[in-house]
């Protein structure tokens, strides 16, 4: 869920990671990693293949046996704190991800290896807004304390916007928004779901456009809502089918995830 590789800026290789994770390729993309792993200073590109094959689990609900092998090939080079701390996150999200979508209860293994990130990242690491967002995740979604996962999404919003991670900022607001909403507060809920919505279409992060399309569709009045949503599921077709939780949204039980 991080904004690395996000559009590349300059790196060839960063760029073209972009490209294909933002369409949903995520396969694809980590194999344009795998070369990197192994060499000296490889932690940061298995950290990252990682993250793109959890985020592939929590779109799809399939290829955890990948993630995992990618896991613990990440958590073996990872070579000073920092390195060990984005592996616990990625450990963190997996079980997240496999908790919330059924697969599995491992809501203890997420927040255990949440903890350990926190104990692991300094405080102005690049990952540490990340992290911060996904504790909120697990408190909102795994222990519905919504008030607890509020200050998180809080301190992970002021951390993208401080590192320049515009794509987190696009799943802060949106996570915000919907706590509004539970609230009863629905401009402050609408203003949120537009700006996550607005942020994704300006970087083409297709597979993301969907789901933000759905959720601002649940702040706005007819008939704009029906034409979001309209526009949500025909995307959602367009790509298969993902993410694959949304569909219960569409047609229309709503269920917590990315």
């Amino acid at each position: 869920m991080s904004g690395a590789g996000t559009t590349g800026g300059d790196d060839p290789l960063q760029r073209a990671i972009w490209r294909l994770r933002s369409r949903g390729c995520w396969t694809d993309a980590a194999a344009l990693l795998t070369p990197h792993i192994g060499k000296a200073g490889s932690a940061g590109a298995a950290v990252q293949r990682t993250a793109l094959l959890v985020e592939r689990c929590l779109f799809t609900g399939q290829g955890w046996a990948e993630a995992e092998d990618a896991l613990r090939i990440a958590e073996a080079v990872s070579q000073d704190d920092d390195d060990r701390g984005a592996a616990a996150c990625e450990r963190g999200q997996l079980a997240y991800a496999a908790t919330v979508l059924g697969v599995r209860d491992r809501a203890d293994e997420a927040r255990s290896a949440l903890g350990r990130a926190a104990a692991l990242l300094s405080p102005n690491s690049r990952t540490r807004p990340l992290l911060d967002f996904r504790r909120g995740l697990v408190a909102e979604h795994l222990a519905d304390a919504p008030q607890s996962a509020r200050p998180a999404y809080h301190r992970a919003h002021a951390g993208a916007e401080a590192h320049g991670d515009t794509l987190l900022l696009s799943f802060t607001w949106r996570h915000l928004a919907a706590l509004a909403l539970r609230d009863g507060e629905v401009a402050e809920a609408r203003k949120g779901f537009a700006e996550s919505l607005r942020i994704r279409e300006d970087l083409g992060f297709l597979i993301g456009t969907a789901p933000a399309l759905a959720a601002l569709a649940e702040a706005e009045p007819e008939p704009e809502a029906t034409r979001l949503r309209a526009e949500a599921r025909r995307l959602f077709h367009l790509l298969g089918g993902i993410p694959t939780w949304l569909a219960d949204q569409l047609h229309p039980t709503p269920s917590p995830a990315a």
